[in-house]
């Protein structure tokens, strides 16, 4: 399904995605100094990816259960009360993880100037996720490059300078590639191709053992078509322009349309294992954010 949209264009140079920006000390893409608030503002409202396992580091003290080994009692915290103690280290096992941000043509688009284009949202997600993911010790990089992931501030920097390259485009569709076993994939973008189109893709890499979650990422108006008489559709990647007398009368058939098509995605996740998500470009990254990262905490645990 390809939604028609007016003809407006925008590009990830109009909205400054590559402008130096003050509040950063290095010469890093102003988009992700955007996404590193996004991620700081997030990490600072949860606890966390924290929990007990085999890890080197110090987490919490908890009662003695039984079925707890011996050894993992502290003898010296529970020497000052009369309760058993037991000593949990942090779980120090990182995961590979895969990104992948829409790019192709039809994410250059907004319904209104004050609201970024979905590109630039659907890079902002990317990136405030890696930022955090790199911060919690993971291993990331971005689908279809064919790097292996790595961990640290260098490669949240390479897919940033990847992701406000000028000029690059995509079909639209997350490439396919033979990934490690247990991986999981983080695909965001609008994601209204066909079903027929979407679906090889997420069970090629379900069939591989990978979990993955899908972000569709949509414009206000894509959602409730507030468009009113006489209005000229243009599509962005070749579709030619279709003129609609009365675009309220189509109204009603455009939202059972996207409706039936999210429901279509959904049942395409769930039946995989996989998650989905709505993310509109009028609402906070932040919520998002959290969700996506703490379905990714939930995967890990599984």
């Amino acid at each position: 399904m390809r939604t028609p949209r007016p003809a407006v264009k925008d590009t990830l140079a109009q909205t400054e995605i590559r402008r130096a920006s003050d509040e950063s000390a290095s010469a890093l893409p102003a988009l992700l100094v955007k996404a590193e608030r996004v991620a700081t503002i997030v990490a600072q409202g949860e606890h966390g990816r924290r929990r007990a396992g085999t890890g080197d580091s110090f987490w919490q003290y908890r009662r003695y259960q039984p079925g707890d080994p011996a050894q993992s009692i502290d003898w010296r915290q529970s020497g000052k009360t009369q309760a058993t103690f037991v000593r949990e280290n942090e779980w120090e096992a990182a995961q590979n993880i895969y990104l992948w941000a829409d790019r192709s043509p039809s994410m250059n688009w907004h319904s209104d100037p004050k609201l970024p284009t979905k590109a630039e949202r659907a890079a902002v997600i990317t990136l405030a996720l890696a930022s955090l993911l790199v911060r919690g010790g993971e291993r990331i990089s971005r689908l279809g490059t064919g790097q292996r992931p790595a961990r640290g501030r260098a490669v949240l920097s390479r897919m940033a300078a990847e992701l406000t390259l000028e000029g690059v485009t995509g079909t639209g569709m997350p490439p396919v590639e033979q990934l490690r076993r247990h991986s999981q994939i983080a695909m965001v973008g609008d994601f209204l191709n066909p079903i027929d189109e979407i679906e090889p893709i997420v069970r090629f890499f379900a069939q591989q053992g990978n979990s993955g979650h899908i972000v569709q990422v949509c414009d206000p108006a894509e959602e409730t078509l507030p468009f009113m008489g006489r209005t000229r559709f243009e599509g962005l990647e070749g579709e030619g322009a279709t003129l609609i007398g009365r675009a309220e009368a189509v109204r009603g058939e455009y939202a059972a349309l996207m409706n039936a098509h999210r429901d279509a995605l959904t049942d395409l996740c769930r039946s995989n294992g996989w998650t989905f998500t709505v993310h509109r470009t009028d609402r906070p990254v932040e919520s998002t954010l959290l969700t996506l990262h703490m379905l990714l905490s939930e995967m890990e645990r599984t």
